[in-house]
């Protein structure tokens, strides 16, 4: 049984979550307090994290700092913030999913199986060339079906990133980091502009080819299949 431990202040909220996860054969411990989380976090080794932001002792995107000097357990942080700066942070900060209150139990126990299939590395397990593509580093180029994308720089760097973890959804400020160096491409509206040009090279190979998806507030993935 896969072990998920929630650290969240509310009793109802932690309940219902519970419930959801036992239901699916996970084996679920609870604490109310960050401190008691990080406790049970080091003496219990479990396979997924859910945080609450708004711990009554330490706010949950400090605490994630803490874990994630120590360990890289998955985090899904639990927050009633909405605001589309707050789920950056979280996600910058080391965070794997971000869950926004009220939610469905059963929403973010389909977001931890996603997350815990993820992480036992079967997203990197995906072989791209079964999906059309072909990355050639040492030639700094990409290929879909035989035919070699004529792609810029950052085109390239940009898919490229996307293809080496299928699935995971990449921030805009994750993706600079990877693709741009320098100081003047510091500006994140950059990704969004490069990201539609690589789209539409994409569908100049093949009308059908769309394995760029956007998510709203969060950035980019490449879903392949």
């Amino acid at each position: 049984m896969q072990k998920i431990l929630i650290i969240e202040d509310e009793p109802g909220i932690a309940d219902n979550l519970i419930y959801a996860l036992k239901t699916e054969q996970f084996d679920v411990q609870w604490d109310r307090l960050a401190e008691e989380g990080f406790k049970k976090l080091t003496d219990w080794s479990p396979d997924l994290l859910i945080l609450d932001v708004g711990l009554p002792d330490t706010n949950g995107f400090e605490l994630c700092k803490r874990i994630r000097k120590i360990s890289q357990v998955p985090i899904i942080f639990l927050t009633a913030r909405t605001e589309e700066v707050d789920r950056i942070v979280g996600l910058e900060i080391g965070g794997d999913d971000y869950v926004t209150k009220p939610f469905s139990p059963r929403e973010v126990v389909a977001r931890v199986k996603v997350i815990l299939r993820r992480s036992s590395g079967a997203s990197n397990t995906v072989n791209v060339e079964e999906h059309g593509f072909v990355v050639e580093e040492e030639k700094a180029r990409i290929s879909y079906e035989g035919k070699i994308l004529e792609l810029t720089r950052y085109e390239y760097l940009l898919l490229k990133t996307l293809l080496s973890q299928p699935e995971r959804v990449f921030s805009r400020a994750q993706l600079m980091d990877r693709v741009w160096t320098e100081p003047t491409g510091s500006f994140e509206r950059s990704v969004d502009t490069h990201i539609k040009t690589l789209r539409s090279k994409l569908r100049d190979v093949d009308e059908n080819l769309n394995p760029i998806k956007t998510h709203r507030g969060l950035g980019y993935s490449c879903t392949l299949g």
